[in-house]
């Protein structure tokens, strides 16, 4: 299967048929029958109820063609972005994040970046921290977006620039007696249900957490193993719990949860950038400043 048969055939059904694709494509129509045929033939089923006049799809078919007009604009898209970054009238930027950051300061960042280089196309990947690495190797993103707790494992091959150190705040339902104080001890947690977040058997996050209270003596039952933090927020917004969070991401966030410090708590979160070694660009060097200047305006 390749992308000239995929045209063909979504010129096909466009046209309406086989003679007037092949005037549209300037081709002759057993070129278009030939490509059909090796299409099918690599499928394993026909695409076209040729017993209808008109052509008309089969349930193969019906399936196949929205997903090929997608393919064929991805590849329109990637050709024309792939042209403006040869000929230097444009560049590529591949930023993965965690979602926490859609809570403060990735927003702001992505719309000064794109002011200041609107010739940049900003390719957003949502992505863990622990699969970030990953996909910096395989050369799907420039930069990753990570959060840590403590110290992390920093390998050979990566460049690690600190955006922000940010503490922890305790998420409660707004209604939960709680929730009026101006403090949070660490010791309610006893009472508190935990929802732990995010989901995932490669993140050490939750654990980490749970883990730093049972050695200060709090061992909170755990009631939600939520996939990640939007999830967790909603579930303690229903009522069901409590949460730690970074303290970056609370202003401006849910108005069924309030955010409060917690007292005698001495671990927080690092939120990091993330590139390979040896490979900075202009591009990439001012999205990481921006990155650091915005978190710093936020904390002043």
């Amino acid at each position: 299967m390749n992308l000239r048969q995929i045209r063909y055939f979504c010129e096909v059904v466009d046209a309406g048929g086989g003679s007037a694709a092949a005037k549209r494509l300037f081709v002759a129509p057993t070129a278009i029958s030939a490509q059909l045929a090796l299409l099918e033939q690599t499928l394993g089923g026909e695409l076209f109820d040729r017993a209808t006049r008109p052509m008309q799809l089969t349930s193969l078919g019906k399936f196949f063609y929205p997903r090929a007009k997608e393919l064929l604009l991805q590849a329109s898209r990637l050709e024309q972005e792939a042209k403006q970054v040869a000929n230097g009238s444009g560049g590529w930027l591949g930023v993965g994040f965690i979602r926490s950051a859609l809570f403060s300061l990735l927003p702001s960042v992505i719309k000064s970046y794109r002011e200041e280089h609107p010739e940049v196309h900003l390719d957003l990947v949502e992505v863990l921290s622990e699969y970030q690495e990953e996909k910096l190797r395989q050369h799907r993103i420039d930069i990753g977006i990570s959060r840590f707790i403590g110290m992390f494992e920093q390998h050979a091959d990566m460049h690690y620039d600190v955006i922000i150190n940010d503490p922890f705040m305790v998420a409660l339902p707004i209604d939960h007696p709680l929730a009026k104080r101006d403090a949070f001890s660490i010791g309610a947690f006893d009472q508190l249900p935990f929802i732990l977040y995010p989901k995932d058997t490669r993140s050490p996050f939750g654990q980490k957490i749970l883990n730093y209270l049972e050695e200060r003596g709090v061992r909170p039952a755990v009631v939600h193993d939520a996939i990640e933090i939007h999830t967790a927020l909603a579930l303690v917004g229903a009522g069901l719990g409590g949460t730690l969070v970074s303290g970056s991401i609370t202003a401006n966030n849910r108005s069924d949860v309030v955010f409060l410090p917690v007292d005698d708590i001495d671990i927080s979160t690092t939120l990091v950038a993330v590139t390979r070694k040896g490979e900075m660009n202009p591009l990439l060097e001012g999205f990481i400043h921006m990155l650091i200047s915005k978190a710093e305006e936020e904390i002043q």
